[in-house]
């Protein structure tokens, strides 16, 4: 089995709360779980499997505790990793730039060496424009707790089925 590390930052627990509910439905893969906000590198380091999780604040702006330690994801080598990626947005007041941050981090995840799983599917998303959508699909996992904390549960529960595959 491989280890995890499921890695966020949040500046209204709504990331959080995300990334508490996916620790808890992999359970029994013992994730580990970090704030970013520590600054620390180690995780980034020492597992196999990244679960990053960002909110997008305003257009195109990565959540503050991602925007201070991406000088040091810039300088990672990440080759030899799989990252997932699950991100918050507001698709109603934001609709040309939903989960943004997720496309940034995919982006510089992608450039370090990084092997990125979890896309899915814009079914049910009503959105203009995403930094976060590839080729007819996001690049990982979009929530928008403000206006659809409703499907928030469900989304994460198909999603982490689809990850599973690439856990063991």
């Amino acid at each position: 089995m491989k280890s995890i590390a499921i890695i966020y930052g949040s500046s209204t627990e709504h990331t959080k709360n995300a990334a508490e509910r996916i620790a808890e439905l992999l359970a029994d893969y013992s994730p580990t779980l970090a704030d970013i906000y520590d600054g620390d590198e180690t995780p980034f380091l020492t597992h196999d499997v990244l679960i990053l999780g960002v909110s997008t604040w305003g257009v195109q702006d990565l959540q503050d505790d991602w925007n201070d330690f991406y000088p040091k994801l810039e300088k990672l080598d990440l080759t030899g990793k799989t990252v997932a990626l699950f991100g918050l947005g507001d698709a109603s007041i934001y609709p040309s730039s939903y989960v943004d941050a997720m496309g940034i981090l995919y982006e510089i995840v992608i450039q370090k060496g990084a092997t990125v799983i979890g896309e899915v599917s814009p079914e049910g998303y009503d959105f203009e424009y995403s930094r976060a959508f590839k080729d007819g699909k996001f690049i990982g996992l979009p929530l928008d707790d403000d206006y659809e904390p409703d499907l928030t549960e469900g989304r994460i529960i198909n999603w982490i089925e689809k990850l599973k595959p690439y856990l063991e």
